[in-house]
């Protein structure tokens, strides 16, 4: 593949972008919250966290153009990759702190891995969606649809039997204008075929797709849409679409505090974690919040699990890595094959 370059306005431009799509609103001046808490919305939150679990800040004053994003734990390894406000990949192993990883990532927002163990990725320089190769070569899984260039991928998420979902806003001054007549006129939800020969569009009547997850059992299908602040779920169909006469909001984590629905993750109980206003949600299966993290800050821009137990919550905020335990193992990545 040829190498890409881009000049500084132009990754500042994709900096500004990416941070506009967790913002999603004029938040940044938006004060942060007082006084760290755990909130226990619902009794049931007992089994999942304890209200007098610490909230940890493991890097803070990371500012700059984008937001901290991305977050991967990597269990071999035993350390957890993010991408920084600079759009280098960081990585943060326990008792060691945080050390660049990969100087260049065109920018990559979300990130995880396939069953093989590859590291996949969402490239917002380049509009494409990549694996990065067990030699370190790169492999472009989608980059177009119909003859048209992809809008800015963001999140995504690698179902078990290989096949790749993600999410693909518009961004930055794009987002405030009509597209092109090259570029996709609709921001849509996208899945790769485990084989790579297809590339179907799952639905196209988002405003902002943002972050993706599945159900422990893969049957249901979690997309954000940051725009109209709530979280939608879809039922599965044999063959990995989605049945849309399923849709549904699952939660609506609108609110007067600053933060919207970002990325997000679900925990082996069925448990959804997503940002949402006024800090980091805890909803179970059916969408009750149980819970909010009240961490300090204007938005929760990712989240992931982690620790060799899986039980350590990570999340990002746009300046900070912070991390708490809790009592039930997030969804390992990569995903286990299901039966």
């Amino acid at each position: 593949m040829g190498r890409h370059v881009f000049s500084r306005r132009r990754m500042l431009a994709i900096s500004a972008a990416a941070g506009a799509i967790a913002i999603a609103g004029d938040y940044r001046k938006g004060a942060a919250q007082a006084g760290r808490r755990i909130e226990r919305l619902d009794p049931a939150l007992d089994e999942i966290v304890s209200a007098s679990e610490p909230i940890v800040d493991l890097a803070t004053n990371l500012g700059g153009a984008a937001n901290v994003e991305g977050p991967l734990w990597w269990k071999e390894g035993g350390y957890l990759l993010f991408r920084g406000t600079d759009l280098k990949r960081w990585k943060y192993a326990p008792g060691q702190g945080i050390s660049v990883f990969k100087e260049n990532t065109n920018a990559a927002n979300g990130i995880t891995r396939d069953p093989q163990g590859r590291l996949v990725a969402c490239e917002a320089a380049t509009r494409r969606v990549v694996r990065e190769e067990q030699d370190g070569s790169i492999t472009v899984l989608a980059s177009s649809f119909q003859g048209r260039p992809l809008n800015f991928p963001n999140d995504v998420v690698v179902k078990s039997d290989g096949a790749v979902y993600f999410t693909d806003p518009w961004a930055g001054p794009r987002a405030q204008q009509p597209p092109g007549e090259t570029d996709l006129p609709f921001r849509g939800v996208f899945r790769i075929s485990p084989d790579r020969g297809t590339l179907t569009l799952l639905v196209d009547d988002f405003l902002t797709p943002n972050g993706i997850a599945f159900s422990p059992d893969e049957k249901v299908l979690y997309v954000n849409d940051s725009q109209r602040r709530h979280i939608r779920a879809f039922d599965l169909q044999p063959n990995g679409t989605l049945a849309r006469q399923t849709r549904r909001v699952f939660a609506d984590l609108s609110g007067p505090e600053p933060g919207v629905p970002d990325g997000m993750k679900v925990d082996s109980a069925g448990n959804v974690y997503c940002g949402g206003a006024g800090g980091l949600y805890i909803l179970d299966s059916r969408g009750k919040k149980l819970g909010r993290v009240v961490h300090g800050f204007a938005n929760t821009a990712n989240v992931a699990f982690g620790g060799d137990d899986w039980k350590t919550v990570y999340f990002c905020t746009r300046t900070s890595l912070g991390s708490l335990r809790v009592k039930i193992a997030g969804v390992p990545v990569p995903a286990q094959r299901k039966s």
